[in-house]
């Protein structure tokens, strides 16, 4: 006869195999994947050597600070953050640094001012600008490719133990009792 621990151990069992299969899953959106096997993701690497990085493509993501909408093109600023391996920005980290993405077609600024955002394309150089009255120099680059990411929050019942995050630290387990914390929020297509 099956006690709770076996019922736990179980439960824990599933959750991690199918947590290495939603691993197994992931992959970068078509639309950001780039035209090279492995485009530059490091903004500081680029904005300490930028001459040694323009004409190369990169793939940087964050959250769309303006828009600015010119003749024939849109201009996004983003204050960009480390990607996953989804290339989804990672919104619980700080920023690496600020980007001028040119896309050549216009957008329109609701729809993502203020979002999350990938964008692929090469890098041109830098322009300076300022943030507030501090000079800043922006990596700039011209895109072919983004992706509009959708925030979510993720939810977990957490065991009676306090522990947010489940037994083995896998914020998919659905805990015994206990309270329902929300966790940091998490990234998904808009499709």
């Amino acid at each position: 006869m099956l006690n709770g621990t076996h019922y736990r151990l179980i439960l824990q069992v599933i959750a991690f195999i199918g947590a290495v299969i939603l691993t197994g899953c992931v992959s970068v959106p078509d639309s950001i994947k780039g035209t090279t096997k492995n485009p530059v993701e490091n903004l500081l690497d680029v904005k300490k050597m930028p001459d040694l990085y323009i004409g190369h493509e990169g793939r940087f993501g964050g959250k769309v600070l303006s828009v600015l909408n010119e003749k024939g093109r849109t201009r996004l600023e983003i204050s960009t953050l480390p990607l996953a391996s989804d290339a989804v920005p990672l919104i619980d980290n700080s920023s690496l640094g600020r980007l001028y993405a040119y896309v050549n077609s216009f957008l329109e600024p609701s729809d993502f001012q203020d979002h999350y955002v990938t964008v692929v394309g090469f890098i041109t150089g830098l322009e300076k600008g300022k943030i507030g009255d501090s000079p800043y120099d922006y990596v700039l680059m011209n895109v072919n490719g983004f992706k509009l990411w959708n925030e979510v929050q993720r939810i977990s019942l957490a065991p009676s133990t306090g522990n947010i995050w489940g037994y083995y630290g896998n914020p998919y387990f659905m805990g015994w009792g206990g309270s329902t914390p929300i966790l940091p929020s998490h990234m998904k297509d808009f499709d």
